[in-house]
């Protein structure tokens, strides 16, 4: 079968699609991509082809346009603003019409989007094609962010010949395949009928990344801590300073990726014990890692629990605060708040998660339910079973205009 994978162009939106992909591929299914020109780069860099679709906006420039300094905005402000006009936004809808393009023009018999892609559902369901949806939001999406997106869902679905989606059907019809732990998913964010829970299989190396040759060198006889707010951009490079200035002299390794769009040198000379790199792959790094200091990005925080690690989380915003929430509750982090993130407060919550077994300990029990999903394998199976016509839960498709 011949498979349309389609994303926006984040990598913590990419990454979580290209062990679908490669599974389908080795399943014997021709396989393409559909994201921006900035997506496109790190897909073909995976290996996959990729058209070309939509524009390339950040939320910064969206916000521009918009008359709104997103940077000036609250936490919870900036999320909503992402989530309605970022991810959808006019800009989405514009992209959907170039799906629906590329499946007139390639054919394919399935479309599998990443969860945050609107368009890609839009253009599947107006196609009249079966869709999944792999999610990348590790609590799941809550009801305020789908109050949030309805309005743009709405515009999504005009742009492409579709009736308006009151119930939002639109966004678990067919079949949602959910690589988390199903313990971890928020109480607000009921599991639709459709979702299956599938294995995870991480993927952060969309290029020549390797693990650094020092890392053999670390001693045996520190703990590691690595840290990290963002595989690409981080904005907050106070909160960097906080986290090396609050572990640098304690007896451990600290290990810092600060983002492919920072320099290591900003941030000055450091003791031997202190690494700072733009990127290092986690799925690498993590075998030697005892502790993540991180933001509480879904990847990360995923990663982390497949590897049985705990965590200082410090949310800066989008899925982060829910992120930081769930572990919590779980028992495998403390969390700061970004306001209360000084020198001080990290290193005594990053000790006293070293220093507490409990927090390992929830860890392992996260990590072996984990390893009781069933393997990615499977999902496969359930995407050629939906292409046969299987129906995993009854619901109506929405009317074209």
């Amino acid at each position: 079968m011949r498979v349309l994978v389609t994303t926006t162009p984040g990598l913590g939106h990419i990454h979580p699609l290209v062990p679908f992909a490669q599974a389908l591929q080795t399943a014997g299914h021709e396989v393409a991509f559909a994201s921006t020109a900035t997506g496109a780069q790190v897909i073909e860099a995976s290996g996959f082809a990729c058209f070309q679709t939509g524009v390339d906006k950040t939320v910064f420039e969206i916000g521009a346009e918009l008359g709104v300094d997103v940077a000036r905005l609250t936490r919870e402000a900036r999320l909503r603003f992402m989530v309605r006009h970022y991810f959808a936004g006019t800009h989405t809808a514009e992209r959907a019409r170039d799906i629906l393009d590329v499946v007139q023009l390639w054919s394919p018999d399935l479309v599998v989007r990443e969860q945050s892609d609107y368009a890609g559902c839009a253009a599947a369901e107006a196609a009249g094609l079966p869709y999944a949806t792999v999610e990348v939001l590790a609590r799941g999406r809550s009801p305020e962010m789908v109050a949030m997106i309805a309005e743009g869902l709405d515009d999504i679905r005009a742009a492409v010949g579709l009736a308006p989606d009151p119930g939002h059907a639109m966004l678990t019809r067919h079949l949602v395949l959910s690589p988390f732990p199903p313990s971890f998913r928020s109480p607000d964010a009921a599991a639709p009928p459709t979702l299956r829970s599938v294995r995870p299989a991480p993927f952060d190396r969309s290029g020549t990344e390797a693990l650094p040759g020092w890392v053999a060198d670390l001693p045996e006889d520190r703990a590691v801590v690595y840290a990290t707010l963002g595989t690409t951009s981080n904005f907050r490079p106070d909160v960097f300073e906080a986290i090396i200035t609050g572990l640098r002299d304690e007896p451990l390794s600290l290990i810092a990726t600060v983002g492919r769009d920072r320099d290591p040198a900003a941030f000055g000379a450091q003791p031997r014990s202190v690494r700072i790199e733009r990127y290092v792959p986690q799925s690498l790094l993590f075998p030697k890692v005892h502790l993540v200091v991180c933001h509480g990005g879904s990847g990360t925080v995923s990663l982390a629990l497949d590897h049985a690690l705990p965590m200082v989380i410090i949310p800066l915003g989008a899925d982060m605060p829910r992120n930081a929430a769930g572990a919590q509750v779980a028992g495998v982090a403390r969390v700061i708040e970004p306001q209360d993130a000084t020198p001080a407060a990290i290193r005594v919550a990053a000790r006293a998660v070293l220093d507490n077994p409990s927090y390992r300990d929830a860890a392992r029990r996260v990590q072996e339910e984990l390893r009781a999903l069933p393997p990615l394998e499977y999902s496969i199976e359930l995407l050629e079973r939906l292409v046969r016509g299987a129906v995993f839960v009854e619901s109506k498709p929405g009317q074209s205009l």
